[in-house]
């Protein structure tokens, strides 16, 4: 029996929607990367927005809107690599200022607590090597989210339980907000996200180093820890 010209224009509709439900799968696993420019948001601290890099990103994850937008410092102060277990950026001195990111709808830190919409300076620190936090990432490297107004010198140092208290104004709990940072996978040239198998949205990038260097990143922007 010979088919109809419709039934043959719906075979060729079914025999091509495979690959366009695959390049929809691919894209929703990669997310979007934009270029914007210099943060200048009088809310921030002008002494960070000076230590800024003139260019930021904005990411678009598994929604139509926005999940935030990033700043990344000129150059990151850096430190002799420390030879300790467990850190995957040795070269960064706990509690230094990495960058700046703006949430422009609640979100949430990768202990599941919410977040307000918002700037926030990202800091380095070192999750406690203890029983409490045994096995809550791969390494102990965080950044902790600060409400930018509460954080004006980018220089400052802050001791662990100081930092823990500023960052607490980011949660209104009595937990921190931090954020994870991921080992990097190989080498970095460019900024882009990806979706990893534990359901975490891994943002990366090339960071300088006051050094001289430069070194992979990776910041878990979504997602939270397993239970």
């Amino acid at each position: 029996m010979k088919s109809t010209q419709g039934e043959r224009k719906l075979a060729a509709c079914f025999a091509i929607s495979p690959i366009f439900v695959l390049s929809l799968l691919c894209a929703a696993q990669t997310g979007k990367v934009e270029s914007i420019g210099p943060l200048t948001d009088s809310s921030v601290p002008r002494a960070v927005l000076e230590t800024l890099e003139a260019k930021g990103y904005r990411l678009t994850l598994d929604e139509p809107a926005p999940a935030c937008e990033l700043w990344i410092r000129k150059s990151v102060p850096a430190q002799p690599k420390k030879d300790i277990e467990g850190l995957a950026y040795p070269q960064l001195a706990e509690s230094t200022l990495v960058g700046v990111i703006r949430f422009s709808q609640p979100a949430a830190d990768f202990r599941g607590q919410r977040i307000r919409a918002g700037f926030y300076t990202l800091r380095y620190e070192l999750i406690p090597n203890d029983g409490n936090h045994l096995g809550v990432a791969p390494n102990r490297d965080f950044l902790l989210l600060v409400p930018a107004a509460s954080d004006a010198d980018p220089k400052a140092q802050f001791k662990f339980e100081e930092l823990v208290a500023l960052s607490r104004e980011a949660t209104g709990t009595k937990h921190p907000g931090p954020l994870s940072l991921a080992q990097a996978d190989g080498m970095v040239t460019a900024a882009a996200v990806s979706k990893d198998d534990q359901d975490h949205w891994i943002f990366s990038a090339p960071v300088k180093l006051e050094s001289g260097d430069e070194i992979p990143m990776a910041l878990v922007v979504k997602g939270r820890a397993q239970e």
